[in-house]
């Protein structure tokens, strides 16, 4: 019988994700509808968040999976050039109207899970 809890969703290898390199891309059920989100790297430690803006309900990166600012400190909404908080997921500047709704991640033994837990839920294939 396996450790891991059943909320727990694999996401990636946790070497696939580099810190403040490209995001790795997942869907998810949020509010009934499907939904793009990422995880990424940052400062050692894995994040997530839905793909969509704060200010606008569109997705934020500038070129497929690339999310993180040229200095790799922020994350960057290409539409409209919100800036957020990578660790939090906060607004800290543009025309943001709160932050990134953030999808809990844990990383046990080299794997990144996401937890499917209310209100997020795995796609039924």
């Amino acid at each position: 019988m396996s450790d891991i809890p059943s909320d727990l969703q694999p996401l990636c290898n946790g070497r696939e994700l580099l810190d403040s390199g490209q995001a790795v891309p997942f869907d998810l059920m949020y509010g009934g509808q499907t939904c793009r989100a990422f995880a990424i790297r940052f400062q050692g430690q894995a994040y997530a968040y839905l793909n969509r803006c704060s200010h606008v309900a569109m997705e934020m990166d500038w070129q497929p999976n690339r999310f993180f600012d040229d200095t790799g400190r922020w994350l960057l909404c290409s539409t409209h050039g919100a800036v957020y908080e990578p660790s939090t997921g906060a607004c800290r500047s543009g025309p943001c109207r709160g932050g990134l709704v953030a999808v809990p991640v844990t990383e046990r033994d080299g794997v990144v899970y996401w937890h499917a837990q209310y209100p997020f839920a795995p796609l039924a294939f």
